[in-house]
């Protein structure tokens, strides 16, 4: 793998990690992912 490559992946997963912290800092998102799984039950 070249080194483009590898920084191109941990890029990419650096992102994707930013994207969840985010989504973790609504409280509205964190009800309603709740609200989600609980109707799957």
């Amino acid at each position: 793998m070249s080194l483009l490559q590898r920084g191109l992946v941990w890029s990419a997963a650096l992102a994707g990690l930013l994207a969840t912290f985010a989504l973790y800092q609504r409280p509205d998102f964190l009800v309603d992912l709740a609200d989600r799984l609980w109707s799957c039950f």
